[in-house]
């Protein structure tokens, strides 16, 4: 059993769709730290501490139960009552939170002394309405006005500047003694006898936009809520996978938990979808790259997923020019946010549209849809957002007319990145210099190659092969465009991007990585690339790092210069096996689980360290990295996916593989796989080196295949 790495140590963070709750180990809520109870955005708690007798309790245990749910127990200190000293640990307090809308507080108190005991459990609350982005960057600034009240047993805070509202109610019930409030603090007066127990619950309602968010008021019980039961039905419904390799079967139920808990409704046209936030705690929100991405990785195991993303995507899809948010008609969102900085207009998240790739993903994971589910009324919904889309590349993704898309912001509140790697400091070239926009990536081109390919295959669906043609046109000419400027003859590698000056960032990156997905590399070229991948600069043994390690601005724990990023790894790995590069797929997949053994339940974080893999050594877990994180999860599903070679045709109903298990993953089923109506079985073995499948269920029309593997090199790993 390996050693288990903690991501976020002492830290406890439980959510019900946006609404969520971060903690410390003990329960308590500091507010000068990136801690609280947030709803839409807003800090609605932003300090709380239990204690008896004005003594702090001592913490026995906390842990998690449910995404939802937390559970912290305590015992006391030495200290001073009417009746002489209390000796510690004499009694057991056990708090339970569940975040249910809003949030409702089990509080039981247990004396195991031999005596009979009086005492005052005290709660300190205080709100301070902070913006999400204010709490992240611990940028606290006070403004508006807040009003305390205390008033029919119900504890009132409200918040108010401009038009912007918030407030919380704080309702002790089912108490065993009355509830009071002074001093900055709610009190009850308790005394126990030997073995006596005591009782409160608490519930904290929130008051947002209008709207009342009010937990069940039951106790003790584990509250049911329709994230929840989303969640579950999620969980259930999706592709299931089981294995003699139990770990691999635990990864991939993680993952299906995770992003069951990650997942924002979507209403159209009286029907209800959902698609997936970006991250547990601090993106619990609509972010465009994330969602995108996370249901592409999810197609074989639950493609409804990806229907949502688009629906919602395409709803708030720019219609005009807005510098201040970045907005161009046509573009797809990077995020949206609902708290006072943005109802406020003091960010541009209203939404924000920085993303340089989302449009252009979305066009292809739209195809990939109908390619799974072969739902021809999803395309005519998107008709015009697709159109949009395509028009936005030309005309503002390409802004300066030269054939590549590029990026560069014009609010003074942008992102400087706007590629996934989005940080200020991601983008450097071969000496370690920062690279100033315009950029043009390497990685987006390729999306837009690919973008034009299944766009073409949209419209001949639609009969209008006029456009197909000329988009397969606009591809071909960009093929030869992309190779002949992005291509380091040198490095037998691909550029990150070109600058400003349309001059090569010879940086060495895993970038280039992406590009075996999108089909724009020759064959001879990309045989050069995947060796260049799995040199040791980039390849660290848990995964391709983002940074080569002989850049001077690589840095193993950074955010984006040498961490390795579990989605990114899976895109890459997935390309691998497009390309035909099976083995290195496969490696990359192992070292992606090996660093998931050593994280708790197998979840994997958003990041972790580039650090080289050695005989007794674990990932190094980046701080404050979002778990569970959408993308992070859906690695898992791509990985597999890479693994098993699947590839649907709905329409035709058909379902192609190219199956190649590893040494460490012997047997693997499928189950509930869903191609268009119809729905599968598969269970795949290893027989000496040779992988073999057999149909276990099928119900409907479906006519699944395989192609034999033929991988153009097996040199890339020596």
């Amino acid at each position: 059993m390996p050693t288990k790495v903690t991501v976020n140590s002492g830290q406890i963070a439980i959510n019900d769709g946006s609404t969520f709750l971060v903690t410390a180990s003990d329960g308590s809520i500091n507010d000068n730290l990136a801690q609280g109870f947030f709803v839409r955005d807003t800090r609605l708690i932003s300090y709380y501490e239990v204690s008896l007798n004005r003594q702090p309790l001592q913490l026995l245990a906390s842990s998690p139960l449910q995404h939802h749910s937390a559970l912290y127990q305590f015992t006391n200190l030495e200290a001073p009552t009417i009746h002489g000293t209390l000796p510690s640990g004499c009694l057991l307090v056990t708090i339970r939170r569940d975040i249910a809308v809003g949030m409702h507080e089990d509080i039981d108190v247990v004396n195991h002394y031999t005596q009979t005991v009086e005492l005052k459990l005290m709660l300190a609350i205080r709100s301070d309405f902070a913006d999400i982005f204010q709490v992240k960057s611990q940028r606290l600034l006070a403004s508006g006005a807040i009003a305390t009240t205390w008033k029919d047993g119900i504890l009132t805070t409200k918040y108010r500047n401009a038009e912007f509202y918030r407030g919380l109610q704080i309702t002790p019930t089912c108490a065993t003694s009355t509830p009071y409030y002074a001093n900055g603090r709610l009190m009850f007066d308790i005394k126990l006898e030997p073995g006596q127990s005591w009782h409160s619950c608490v519930d904290f309602t929130a008051l947002a936009d209008g709207d009342v968010l009010q937990p069940p008021q039951t106790c003790t019980i584990s509250h049911d809520t329709e994230a929840a039961r989303i969640r579950d039905d999620f969980v259930q419904s999706a592709t299931q996978l089981q294995s003699s390799n139990t770990e691999i079967a635990a990864y991939y139920r993680q993952s299906l938990i995770d992003l069951g808990a990650l997942r924002i409704k979507v209403e159209d046209r009286g029907q209800q979808f959902w698609m997936p936030a970006a991250g547990i705690p601090w993106f619990v929100a609509v972010f465009g790259r994330d969602a995108i991405v996370a249901s592409l990785q999810t197609m074989m195991v639950y493609p409804e997923l990806a229907r949502g993303t688009l629906v919602k995507l395409a709803q708030l899809q720019a219609t005009t020019v807005d510098d201040w948010r970045d907005a161009q008609p046509g573009r797809m969102l990077h995020e949206i946010r609902r708290g006072i900085l943005a109802q406020l207009h003091e960010i541009p998240h209203t939404p924000y549209y920085g993303t340089i790739d989302t449009t252009i993903l979305w066009i292809t994971v739209l195809w990939e849809t109908y390619c799974w589910t072969a739902d021809v009324n999803l395309l005519d919904e998107c008709r015009f957002a697709l159109e949009q889309a395509l028009a936005w590349i030309d005309e503002y993704g390409d802004f300066d007319g030269d054939g590549f898309v590029e990026y560069q912001t014009r609010s003074k509140d942008g992102l400087r990145n706007q590629g996934w790697k989005d940080s200020g400091d991601a983008i450097v070239d071969d000496r370690g210099c920062l690279a100033d926009p315009p950029i043009a990536l390497c990685e987006v081109q390729g999306y837009v190659y690919q973008a034009w390919q299944r766009a073409a295959n949209i419209y001949q669906i639609w009969g209008q092969l006029d456009r197909a043609a000329t988009l397969r046109q606009r591809s071909e000419k960009l093929y030869q465009r992309f190779n002949e400027q992005f291509w380091m003859e040198d490095e037998g590698f691909y550029c990150l991007g070109l600058d400003r000056n349309k001059q090569q960032i010879r940086a060495i990156t895993s970038n280039p990585g992406h590009l075996l997905l999108s089909g724009i590399v020759p064959q001879d070229r990309a045989e050069r690339l995947v060796k260049r991948l799995f040199q040791a600069d980039l390849w660290c043994g848990w995964g391709i790092r983002t940074l080569s390690s002989n850049n001077p601005a690589y840095n193993p724990i950074s955010y984006q210069r040498g961490s390795v990023w579990p989605h990114d790894n899976s895109i890459i790995a997935f390309g691998l096996k497009q390309s035909g590069y099976h083995q290195e797929a496969n490696c990359i997949a192992e070292g992606i689980f090996a660093a998931a053994n050593y994280f708790e339940a197998g979840r994997m974080p958003e990041l972790f360290a580039g650090i080289e893999r050695k005989r007794d050594y674990f990932p190094v877990p980046y701080l404050d990295a979002n778990i569970p994180q959408a993308w992070a999860a859906g690695a898992i599903f791509l990985l597999i996916r890479a693994i098993l070679g699947l590839e649907a045709d709905a329409p035709h109903h058909r379902l192609q593989l190219c199956p190649l298990l590893p040494d460490w993953l012997s047997n693997l089923q499928l189950t509930q796989l869903r191609v268009g109506d119809a729905t599968v079985d598969l269970w795949f073995w290893r027989e000496g080196a040779k992988t073999r499948w057999e149909i276990t269920q099928l119900e409907g029309e479906l006519q699944v295949s395989s192609k034999p593997i033929n991988a153009p090199t097996q040199q890339a790993l020596a």
